[in-house]
């Protein structure tokens, strides 16, 4: 599980960083809403933890933003406020969740697990774009009222990570950590390979739908219908 944490306050954010490593999560680190926002829109994070404070108060613009752009990771609001109106905007801008500090450790991991549990709970088992589906319970790809080929389980992973973020670039590196893990010796021909697997299958299927590169970027899932 691979978290993002966004907060201004550095000797916080590192006291946290210590707690989600302990805990055995993947933690990244920004303490701007601009870097916020930009790693976020990788679309590799399992959830996100916001101060609404962080980067001069613009932690409900940032989440405006993602949810605009139909990034659904789930998010966890941290803050010193606790009147009744804040909870209710951080809610209502699409926040999961919302903490008021000082808090607990482990009501904070508690409310992270709870989170990551309802998205594991609302995913899909078969996502369709365009004229292409994934079945993620028979592992494999479909042509919308054709024929399925069945996928190796990086495939799976990779094509779901486009699947879930369609026309947004997912950056080479963000595959690897996603997908290898971070401390993994994986390298971006390792992405390219399975890519070329995939687009192959789907050449196969005849579907209209296409990975496009992004030159020396990475990847994104498009419907050319």
């Amino acid at each position: 599980m691979r978290i993002l944490l966004v907060e201004d306050d550095v000797r916080l954010s590192q006291s946290l960083v210590e707690i989600f490593q302990k805990n055995h999560y993947g933690v990244d680190s920004v303490f701007t809403g601009a870097d916020g926002l930009k790693y976020a829109s990788g679309g590799i994070y399992d959830a996100l933890i916001l101060d609404i404070s962080a980067s001069g108060n613009d932690s409900i613009s940032i989440l405006k933003s993602l949810r605009d752009g139909k990034i659904q990771v789930p998010v966890l609001m941290l803050s010193s406020k606790d009147d009744a109106k804040s909870i209710v905007n951080g809610l209502d801008s699409g926040a999961d969740d919302y903490i008021v500090k000082p808090f607990n450790n482990e009501v904070l991991l508690a409310r992270v697990r709870a989170i990551t549990r309802r998205k594991g709970a609302i995913k899909e088992n078969s996502i369709t774009f365009g004229d292409l589906t994934l079945d993620k319970n028979n592992c494999e790809l479909q042509k919308v009222g054709g024929s399925a080929l069945k996928l190796s389980l990086k495939e799976l992973q990779i094509i779901e990570l486009l699947f879930e973020n369609p026309h947004q670039v997912i950056k080479k590196e963000n595959i690897i950590e996603k997908i290898w893990g971070e401390d993994s010796n994986a390298e971006y021909n390792n992405v390219e390979v399975y890519i070329s697997f995939i687009r192959k299958k789907m050449e196969d299927l005849q579907v209209k739908t296409r990975i496009r590169t992004a030159r020396g970027i990475g990847y994104s899932l498009e419907d050319d219908l």
